[in-house]
C-alpha cells in the first residue's frame, strides 16, 4: 500500500501535522512519501514575513510532482487556510494535474485533507470541504475523521479537529503549535486512510 502525504506549510504548523499523519499511515504498514508542494513566494517576502527561518526546518522534504499522485494508492493533503480556502501553493500544484485527470489517474484512490488556521473559526471546515471538490473531480474516495475519535468531542481546551479532517489552530501571531490532542487526531487520520485503502486494495484483488 502506497500513500503520499502532500502538504504546504509556511511556518511549520502543517509540516508538524503532516509528520503525524504520515506516522499514522505507517502504523498500518503503508509505504509513505512525505512531500511538500513548491513555494511561490519570493525569498525576500518570506524573510519579511518571518517564514524563511521556519521553512528551513523542513527544507529537506522533497517537492511533490504529479507522478507522486499516480504512484499513490491514497493521498492525504495538508494546507493552511487562506480566507477559507486552500493556500495558493497547493492550488497551483492541483491545477497542474489536468493531464492526470484526463487519464482518470486518481479514480478510485482514497483522498483526505488536514488544515491549519490562524483562529478558532478561521475557515477550517470550508477549506477542507472546498478542497474535497477537487478530489471529487478526480474521482477520489474521500475519507474524513470519524467521531469514534473522542478527541473530536474535546471541550476542556481549545482544540482543532472536525469530521472532515484533522486541524490545528496557529493563533493570530502563529505562536501556538499543534497540541497533543490535535496531533493525535492527525495521526489517526493517517491510520484511518491507510485502513480504508488497505481494505479497498484487498477487495479489488
Amino acid at each position: 500500500m502506497k500513500i503520499s502525504v502532500i502538504f504546504y506549510s509556511m511556518y511549520g504548523h502543517i509540516y508538524t501535522m503532516a509528520e503525524a499523519v504520515a506516522r499514522g499511515a505507517r502504523s498500518e504498514g503503508a509505504e509513505v512519501r512525505l512531500l511538500q508542494v513548491a513555494e511561490l513566494v519570493p525569498d525576500a517576502a518570506l524573510e519579511k514575513a518571518g517564514a524563511k527561518a521556519a521553512r528551513a526546518g523542513f527544507a529537506h522534504i522533497p517537492v511533490a510532482a504529479v507522478e507522486d499522485l499516480a504512484w499513490s494508492d491514497a493521498v492525504i493533503f495538508g494546507t493552511p487556510t487562506r480566507f477559507g480556502n486552500m493556500a495558493a501553493q497547493m492550488r497551483n500544484f492541483l491545477d497542474g494535474t489536468g493531464a492526470l485527470w484526463m487519464k482518470g489517474g486518481l479514480i478510485g484512490k482514497v483522498g483526505g485533507v488536514f488544515v491549519s488556521t490562524g483562529t478558532q473559526h478561521g475557515g477550517q471546515e470550508t477549506t477542507i470541504t472546498s478542497f474535497h471538490t477537487t478530489l471529487l473531480h478526480h474521482g477520489m474516495i474521500i475519507a474524513g475523521l470519524p467521531y469514534s475519535r473522542k478527541g473530536l468531542m474535546k471541550m476542556d481546551e481549545i482544540s482543532g479537529g472536525s469530521p472532515y479532517g484533522a486541524t490545528t489552530i496557529a493563533g493570530g501571531d502563529g505562536s501556538r503549535r499543534p497540541s497533543a490532542a490535535e496531533l493525535e487526531l492527525a495521526e489517526y487520520q493517517g491510520k484511518y486512510v491507510a485502513e480504508i485503502t488497505g481494505a479497498l486494495l484487498k477487495g479489488r484483488k
